[in-house]
């Protein structure tokens, strides 16, 4: 909307406040756009910047509290433009002005489905690999596995599947992994315990950023010895979604790189394969749809996300084997209790973060000054934003107090209620 604005005569300038996370639009007259829709509307904003006038032929058909134009329209040319997330699922309505957007405004169909969209990849799939083999970076994650599950009902044994144990893994994780593909997948796996070898790699690194290119660059050649025993291979498949390749890159302009994710900008210039990634423009939640249409069950669809970079990114400063063991235990706590509670269906995302900072405690007679743990749990539908989800209080203090008394090494634990933006749902 700023862009139209700005290009056709309009003028957008700073806005005194920011405003971001849940606002009230209200509708100042009815549209296509808007038609069938509450007033007013419950959405997420995330922007620094408003439209102070409108361009030619424009008018302002909705309005928040910290934008006079939240929404604009040329109806007589079906221009539209809204300053909020229609996309993301805490704008309550944002689902049926999209469907207005496309039914009303752009008279389309809305014929496309996930399953068109398995029967298209599996055959571009063959056409492209043409008898060639494809290496599937595998990490036991939901995109990660259903992509191992689709390239095999594509290609059968010419993908190979090859699971590396980086260190970096949840609390049993790799015989998870490894038992998910041999009894439930039924597909062959390849395994190397390469977690010495990470990490060395981040031995000393603090940096967030080198973090997660010195774990990409590591990956790689991990991969690349593999081949020595698997035999060449000439593609390399990956479970890039849409989401890691907005936050890895500045896309013109002046808005900024969020994070390298370490499969989208951490892969070395030289990379001897050539990617293959079905899910670039996929979402989260929509991979989950890819995988029940392949037959997958919802304990494998359903798991949390889980950075590809692993507990690195939770274990704020450098990593170390002391920190990854006490941020698994309070993980692995910290989930348990969350299942105990029938809430982990429910949330998008939770886990527990280290802190490099000690705080003075009590535990029985004794001062203690040790570290502390941050819990997280968000609630959302593609990652793109996130709200902290409300834990009832009995939940929290199980968890927190298992914590404390389990896991040698921490005596606090806090609980993290920021929201995306404008914060991002991991620490680093």
């Amino acid at each position: 909307m700023q862009l139209l604005a700005h290009l056709l005569g309009g003028k957008v300038d700073p806005s005194p406040e920011r405003e971001y996370g849940h606002a009230l639009v209200s509708v100042l007259e009815p549209t296509p756009l808007t038609e069938g829709l509450p007033n007013p509307l419950h959405v997420w904003m995330s922007h620094g910047d408003r439209i102070t006038r409108t361009p030619p032929g424009f008018r302002s058909i909705g309005r928040s509290e910290n934008s006079p134009v939240a929404m604009m329209a040329d109806a007589e040319n079906r221009r539209f433009g809204i300053q909020f997330h229609p996309e993301v699922v805490h704008t309550r309505e944002g689902h049926l002005l999209l469907r207005n957007f496309v039914y009303r405004v752009c008279g389309c169909s809305g014929s496309w489905t996930m399953g068109s969209f398995v029967e298209r990849t599996i055959r571009e799939l063959q056409e492209r690999t043409a008898g060639e083999r494809v290496l599937c970076a595998t990490s036991g994650g939901v995109d990660s596995t259903v992509l191992a599950a689709l390239l095999h009902q594509a290609i059968g044994d010419r993908a190979v599947c090859l699971f590396v144990d980086n260190g970096l893994l949840r609390k049993n994780e790799a015989e998870e992994v490894r038992r998910t593909f041999r009894e439930t997948l039924k597909i062959p796996l390849h395994f190397v315990d390469a977690s010495d070898r990470f990490l060395e790699a981040l031995r000393g690194v603090v940096d967030p950023e080198q973090k997660r290119k010195a774990i990409g660059k590591t990956f790689i050649e991990v991969f690349q010895d593999a081949l020595k025993t698997i035999g060449p291979i000439r593609f390399l498949a990956q479970g890039t979604l849409y989401p890691d390749v907005i936050e890895s890159t500045s896309v013109r302009g002046p808005s900024s790189k969020i994070k390298t994710h370490h499969n989208v900008g951490g892969l070395p210039e030289d990379l001897q394969f050539e990617l293959i990634e079905p899910f670039r423009e996929l979402f989260k939640d929509e991979v989950r749809q890819v995988g029940r249409e392949l037959g997958l069950p919802e304990r494998v669809i359903l798991r949390h996300p889980f950075p590809g970079p692993g507990l690195a990114v939770r274990v704020i400063g450098e990593v170390t084997p002391e920190r990854l063991e006490i941020l698994r235990e309070a993980d692995a706590i910290w989930i348990q209790e969350l299942h105990r509670a029938n809430l982990y269906r429910s949330i998008w995302q939770a886990f527990a973060v280290f802190l490099p900072i000690q705080s003075v405690g009590v535990m029985g007679d004794e001062r203690t000054y040790e570290h502390v743990v941050a819990l997280r749990a968000v609630t959302s539908q593609d990652g793109m934003t996130a709200d902290w989800a409300e834990i009832p209080r009995p939940v929290l203090a199980r968890a927190a107090n298992r914590i404390i008394n389990e896991v040698r090494g921490v005596n606090r634990v806090v609980y993290d209620i920021s929201s995306k933006p404008p914060a991002t749902i991991e620490w680093e």
